[in-house]
């Protein structure tokens, strides 16, 4: 298998983009309901390339969440295929693909999800420990990264201790410091303040630019949206396009 998926659809980015890091081709989901399916997802395309910033907007029920909890690999598709790094998940088994969550995936949500026992320290190296990395080595690069979203003096903090919007930057900080290839986030402001969701949209764009990762988001928010580098409408199980930078180039 190629180390990179190509896949032609209105979905790719230009052609002299980077490599793709994530993909999905004739992406499928259905369930069950009652005597009938309900197709959720029908054939969907995409390809997010390195250090590309995309969000999927779409109306409530139409299938986001879903769509992203496949792109993780944490749902299976009734069809179709998902890449992460170039690899397939559906040839690898579980233990597989959780290492590869692990190393090339990052996920934020609207809800922090963060170990309320925990501080914000152990929480951000929580990822690289399961990884088996050496304590000392992972409380370093936790440290480093929450430094970075502006949290350095709240290390020793619990979640408790913190507001909404420092714990959205811990979730943050978590979901980054393994350096993925690629950061999935679902409604990663819809529960904060309109100034903090602004603050972090300068957060995720300056770590996007320093980091060099990539950014998948789920949002109802116009203005991140609009921030980011195209945005997919997803409409009758269904991706289309609506490019913001360099349109029909």
């Amino acid at each position: 298998m190629n180390s990179e998926v190509e896949i032609e659809s209105e979905q790719a980015a230009p052609a002299n983009a980077a490599e793709v890091v994530l993909a999905c081709r004739e992406l499928r989901k259905h369930y069950r309901q009652g005597n009938r399916d309900l197709e959720v997802l029908c054939g969907v395309e995409l390809a997010v390339r390195k250090g590309e910033k995309l969000s999927i907007v779409g109306a409530s029920g139409s299938g986001k969440s879903t769509l992203l909890n496949l792109l993780g690999g944490l749902d299976t598709p009734s069809s179709g295929s998902v890449h992460v790094a170039g690899k397939n998940l559906a040839e690898l088994d579980a233990n597989q693909r959780g290492w590869l969550r692990n190393s090339s995936l990052g996920f934020v949500y609207q809800f922090h999800h963060l170990l309320n026992e925990f501080s914000a320290l152990e929480n951000v190296a929580m990822p690289l420990l399961i990884g088996k990395r050496p304590v000392a080595e992972a409380r370093a690069e936790a440290t480093e990264m929450l430094e970075a979203v502006g949290l350095g003096e709240r290390l020793s903090h619990k979640p408790s201790q913190l507001s909404g919007g420092e714990r959205q930057r811990v979730a943050i900080a978590r979901a980054l410091v393994t350096r993925p290839a690629c950061v999935l986030m679902d409604e990663p402001t819809g529960n904060l303040d309109r100034a903090t969701g602004r603050e972090i949209h300068k957060l995720m764009d300056r770590l996007n630019r320093d980091l060099g990762i990539s950014f998948v988001i789920v949002t109802h928010d116009p203005d991140l949206a609009a921030a980011l580098d195209r945005t997919l409408h997803l409409i009758d199980g269904k991706l289309e396009s609506d490019w913001h930078q360099g349109d029909h180039v």
